[in-house]
């Protein structure tokens, strides 16, 4: 299983971006998506996850302001940031649970990551 994520950059504080993640490969199933975050010098922080059947969990630093969502028949999590602020700095990277066959486990896969830089 292979993830990009996509749709990182600059953007002034106050403005908005939307994150995009593809899961590609020998894809089963996929229960949770999410997206983590990591700053240069700080502890991955998780930011939101969708679970299959639609629930969703937001850190608390992100509610009100970022929202997560899926396309199920195109394997594809989004994430969009409203308001973002200067501590939203961070590599964004996504994250899966998938079942590449219909008896394998659920193992837990992770990308790359987007650069998200928020100015001031």
């Amino acid at each position: 299983v292979q993830l990009q994520a996509s749709g990182g950059g600059l953007v002034q504080a106050g403005g908005s971006r939307r994150l995009s993640c593809a899961a590609t490969g020998s894809i089963f199933a996929i229960d949770a998506m999410g997206w983590y975050r990591q700053a240069p010098g700080k502890q991955r922080e998780l930011v939101a996850t969708i679970m299959s059947g639609g629930t969703t969990n937001y850190a608390e630093s992100v509610k009100g302001r970022f929202t997560i969502s899926r396309d199920y028949g195109k394997n594809m999590v989004y994430l969009q940031m409203n308001s973002l602020k200067p501590e939203d700095t961070a590599n964004y990277y996504c994250n899966v649970d998938a079942r590449t066959t219909r008896w394998a486990s659920v193992t837990q896969y992770r990308g790359q990551g987007t650069q998200v830089t928020v100015s001031s």
